[in-house]
């Protein structure tokens, strides 16, 4: 009897642990979330931009700032600097959380790859 009093502790601790580690995101599927941002994005220093601007550095940054030349007036305004949390609702909806942008991606639909590729991008991008 006092075993199990002993393994149920834990075992609700390892339920928490992993929930958590869920909720945060796989860098892992995160790397392949991001091959649809690829074409466009890179992410190491140095990388010339492509079509949009390169990621390295991307949390902590403000919006529309960086190497890039071709930031839309609608970025360059918005006074929005790259959280976890303002990522997450740019890779949800870009139109609509910077009205006037100029990325063309609709968006990613599952919260999932939505925390995965966060969790990919805060390991790639420092």
């Amino acid at each position: 009897m006092k075993k199990k009093i002993l393994t149920l502790p834990v075992f609700l601790l390892a339920l928490a642990l992993g929930g958590a580690a869920q909720a945060d995101g796989d860098p892992a599927s995160g790397f392949k979330v991001f091959k649809k941002c690829g074409a466009c994005h890179k992410i190491k220093p140095g990388q010339p931009s492509q079509v949009g601007p390169n990621l390295h550095g991307l949390f902590g940054r403000e919006a529309g700032t960086g190497d890039f030349g071709r930031y839309s007036e609608a970025m360059k305004a918005s006074d929005v600097v790259w959280t976890e949390e303002t990522l997450a609702a740019w890779l949800r909806d870009p139109r609509g959380f910077i009205p006037g942008n100029k990325m063309a991606f609709p968006g990613l639909k599952k919260e999932e790859d939505v925390r995965d590729l966060i969790a990919f991008l805060k390991r790639a991008t420092r």
